[in-house]
């Protein structure tokens, strides 16, 4: 599984012009189910992701969690972070999860994250969505529950 983790002051998705989750302060996280991820992987990441320490402190240094600082997090369905583009100039999506493998570990990565306590607001799995954000620092990290990079 594959997030791109971005720290925002708001951030929030769209469907048919229709505002489907928004947050104000904390987590926008796009996340990619893999075809060799499970419900180990989905974990991992809810807790990994929701006790990074990203956010400042009252030293303004990078110390404190999501989970410290009282954020939001915003989840985004997103299958292209499994594209390969090492070959051709078309990105091949074969290592990303079908629809019916990923929509279940997406919805138990929401379930995880909102377990720990955190508020959770996610985009609609599998429709084009519309992200606006603002990011603050700017922070952006990848992670991947495999340790790939």
């Amino acid at each position: 599984m594959r997030a791109v983790v971005q720290r925002v002051r708001e951030a929030c998705v769209r469907v048919d012009s229709d505002v489907v989750g928004e947050i104000r302060g904390g987590l926008l996280v796009f996340l990619g189910v893999g075809r060799a991820d499970n419900e180990k992987d989905a974990d991992f990441l809810a807790e990994k992701i929701s006790n990074l320490r990203i956010f400042a402190d009252e030293a303004q240094k990078m110390n404190l969690s999501l989970l410290d600082s009282g954020g939001a997090m915003l989840v985004v369905s997103q299958f292209t972070l499994h594209g390969d583009c090492r070959k051709g100039r078309r990105p091949a999506f074969i290592a990303a999860a079908p629809p019916e493998q990923a929509e279940p570990l997406y919805e138990r990565f929401v379930a995880q994250v909102e377990k720990l306590g955190l508020r959770v607001a996610a985009g609609r799995f599998g429709a084009m969505m519309e992200v606006s954000l603002v990011n603050d620092g700017p922070v952006t990290l990848l992670l991947d529950s495999r340790g790939a990079f």
